[in-house]
């Protein structure tokens, strides 16, 4: 086995979706960096792998303190596999720094792909896949929440966010209040026994799950804007174009109805070379 760092996928809940390859990674890698080290002991026993190697604990509060040490391990010929506690490392987990500095200093970095939670539940919502974005954690102070959603209600593609369970009803009535009834689904316990998505309005979301408490790990994702609500920022648009300047036009839009600032400054020069 080469050295080097190996970011290792790791099942979000159905242990059968872990990769052949996946398995003789972590088998054969001299060290293990993870989110938690009993997660991975754990993960190691069910999957009836040997735990008599070094685990060492890499998350968000020590990345910056481990890097340099996973770095001078890989480059004096240690592999090295990089797993979270679920699902595909670096997304929304740990990893960034290591893989960043890795890069810098020219240490090889394998990708050993598999199950994420992102992908499955687009795949299960049946909303536009052509394009996507992918926003992280949802952040749980009400003004940043609110923030987060008014920057980004005017991007034009089909939006993804993760939520814990306990907030997820307070982001779902914040969202109709920033996205309006758009249409929208909610991802949880994916590949488990109790696999849900529910689609429909972010207002029927919010009242389904304030009956039907949820559970588990939960991927939110709301539909790209209509052609209505696209069509009624030009309008906008155009009137405060015909009497202030492009600068004035995007501050007052922005601050008056939470546009994004970016996509209003480059339609207003669309409008303007028309």
């Amino acid at each position: 086995m080469k050295n080097g760092i190996y970011i290792v996928a790791t099942p979000i809940g159905n242990l059968g979706d872990i990769t052949p390859r996946a398995v003789q990674t972590l088998q054969e890698a001299d060290v293990i960096a993870c989110e938690d080290t009993r997660v991975a002991k754990k993960l190691f026993g069910l999957l009836g792998l040997s735990i008599r190697k070094e685990f060492i604990r890499l998350e968000d509060h020590n990345e910056a303190e481990q890097v340099q040490k996973l770095t001078a391990m890989a480059e004096s010929g240690k592999s090295i596999a990089l797993i979270s506690d679920a699902g595909s490392p670096l997304i929304s987990d740990p990893g960034y720094k290591l893989i960043r500095r890795c890069r810098q200093q020219k240490v090889s970095v394998f990708a050993v792909p598999g199950a994420c939670a992102l992908i499955c539940a687009l795949q299960l919502a049946g909303l536009p896949t052509n394009r996507f974005m992918f926003a992280g954690f949802v952040p749980p102070k009400d003004k940043a929440r609110r923030d987060l959603f008014n920057e980004l209600k005017t991007i034009d593609t089909t939006l993804v966010f993760y939520e814990t369970a306990n907030r997820l009803g307070k982001t779902l009535t914040a969202a109709a209040e920033s996205f309006g009834e758009r249409e929208a689904a909610v991802a949880r316990e994916i590949t488990k026994v109790y696999e849900e998505c529910v689609n429909g309005s972010l207002t029927e979301l919010a009242a389904y799950y304030e009956s039907n408490p949820p559970r588990g790990e939960i991927v939110l994702m709301i539909a790209p804007p209509t052609e209505k609500q696209l069509t009624d920022m030009v309008s906008l648009l155009k009137a405060s174009l015909a009497k202030s300047s492009v600068k004035t036009t995007v501050r007052e839009l922005a601050e008056q109805y939470g546009f994004n600032k970016n996509e209003l400054y480059e339609q207003a020069l669309r409008l303007k070379d028309e």
